[in-house]
């Protein structure tokens, strides 16, 4: 499990692709601290750690999750949001995500608010029913409200924050970004299936 909030961003050196991929990500984490099979969500993608070095760490990828996400589209030099998984204890300053990423979102507009940045995204149609006002999502890993919602499209912002320490500074229209519901929403909607 993951709470949305941004650790770290990587760097990916090296993709190998055959049928699965596999993905070397440059980090500023300690690797001394990094077990071989720990979970590290890589813009919200829950990987397993299969290899280490001394500020590097390698993750497959299978076609499923490749299928499903943004990382398809992953190439050398691309920056990556990464977050390690909670432990018991640790603070929980975003929502509870799985890393377990539902599908792809669409940025379709973006403006300047005051320092932030406020950006409008289009969900796929199956996930839209989800997503609601001043509910949470996970975009790229990262934890956020969303603003409003019409039809397939919802609202979110970017503080001056958050675009300095994750990916989110470089994003622009027409980037596609890996989406997770809100878990509670997915089950209150599964509940309401057979009410």
């Amino acid at each position: 499990m993951f709470t949305g909030i941004i650790s770290d961003m990587g760097t990916l050196r090296g993709i190998e692709r055959r049928g699965d991929m596999r993905a070397r990500i440059g980090t500023s984490y300690d690797t001394d601290s990094i077990e071989i099979g720990a979970s590290i969500a890589c813009d919200g993608v829950c990987l397993t750690v299969v290899a280490l070095g001394q500020d590097w760490f390698e993750v497959d990828v299978s076609a499923e999750t490749l299928s499903r996400s943004n990382l398809d589209t992953w190439a050398t030099d691309h920056r990556v949001n990464l977050e390690r998984a909670l432990k018991v204890g640790d603070e929980l300053g975003g929502h509870i995500v799985s890393g377990h990423v539902d599908g792809v979102a669409e940025i379709v507009g973006m403006h300047e608010e005051g320092d932030s940045t406020r950006v409008t995204l289009r969900a796929p149609e199956d996930l839209a029913r989800f997503i609601a006002q001043k509910g949470s999502v996970a975009l790229n890993g990262t934890s956020l409200t969303v603003n409003e919602v019409e039809g397939l499209e919802f609202g979110i912002n970017f503080i001056p924050h958050t675009k300095a320490v994750t990916t989110w500074g470089k994003a622009s229209v027409g980037d596609h970004v890996n989406l997770e519901i809100d878990t509670l929403a997915r089950y209150v909607a599964r509940l309401h299936e057979f009410s």
